[in-house]
């Protein structure tokens, strides 16, 4: 009798084992996901400094980041460029472009494993169009002969945005001497890069949103409206000039993030 007692006993208490397992396995929460890593693609007359900011913030929340250097010699030359540091990111990523930066979009989303593509105030264009022209097609724009200059180099023309003008065409929101420094830092894009056309066509099913500054001097809000909307990207608009990278990093940083949890 004490034998089978004993039996009993230790069979409920395997029971009351196994099912606490299997309730704690149920309960436990599944592993977390690997966060995407957020590509950052600077535009014209900046550096990857730029994204500094956003970058800060997106490290902070765990997010792996790249900002590469953008060549600004023209789309086709720096989109084949980027092609191989896009191509060598292991797992899902998120493109994030800002002003000219979105001209090479369209020939890096084909990159596999590419789950977003984010535009801050930048271009979207379509086959056979430039930046010139979408930067035209609306009025509002003070970027153009009055407010640069050219300097000869051996690959041609490259253009400067003059110091003066800087700050009213770029960072009308950014302290004055951080504009004056950034005018002075600026670097160079190829003449010829505002003319060039995008060949590629951007991949239909990737989900796209834009971040849209409604005082934007250097492409006119009505412009990126347009562009976003044939896309059917979502759009958030914030009060702030091109550079809202610069001006409200932490917007920036909460419209990636949206788009790498979508």
């Amino acid at each position: 009798m004490k034998i089978r007692n004993i039996a009993v006993a230790l069979a409920a208490t395997a029971a009351v084992g196994l099912f606490t397992a299997s309730t704690a396995a149920a309960a436990a929460p599944a592993r977390d996901t690997p966060k995407p890593t957020i590509v950052l693609l600077h535009g014209a007359f900046e550096d990857a400094s730029a994204w500094s900011g956003v970058t800060q913030r997106l490290q902070h929340d765990g997010y792996p980041v790249i900002a590469p250097a953008v060549g600004l010699r023209g789309v086709a030359t720096d989109t084949d460029q980027l092609k191989g540091v896009v191509d060598a990111i292991k797992g899902p990523k998120v493109l994030v472009s800002h002003s000219y930066g979105g001209m090479l979009v369209n020939g890096l989303a084909t990159t596999p494993d590419v789950k977003a593509l984010v535009y801050v105030n930048a271009f979207i264009p379509q086959p056979g169009e430039s930046a010139g022209q979408l930067s035209s097609q609306f009025p509002g724009s003070l970027l153009g002969p009055n407010t640069w200059h050219a300097v000869d180099s051996p690959a041609g023309p490259e253009l400067y945005v003059n110091a003066d003008s800087f700050r009213e065409v770029f960072a009308g929101d950014v302290p004055a001497a951080t504009a004056a420094v950034a005018a002075a830092q600026q670097r160079p894009i190829l003449a010829t890069a505002f003319t060039d056309k995008v060949t590629a066509a951007l991949p239909g099913p990737i989900r796209k949103y834009a971040l849209i500054s409604t005082d934007d001097k250097a492409i006119p809000t009505a412009a990126k409206v347009f562009m976003a909307k044939r896309v059917g990207a979502t759009i958030t608009e914030v009060a702030g000039s091109h550079a809202v990278t610069a001006s409200n990093p932490k917007a920036v940083a909460d419209e990636i993030e949206k788009a790498a949890r979508s």
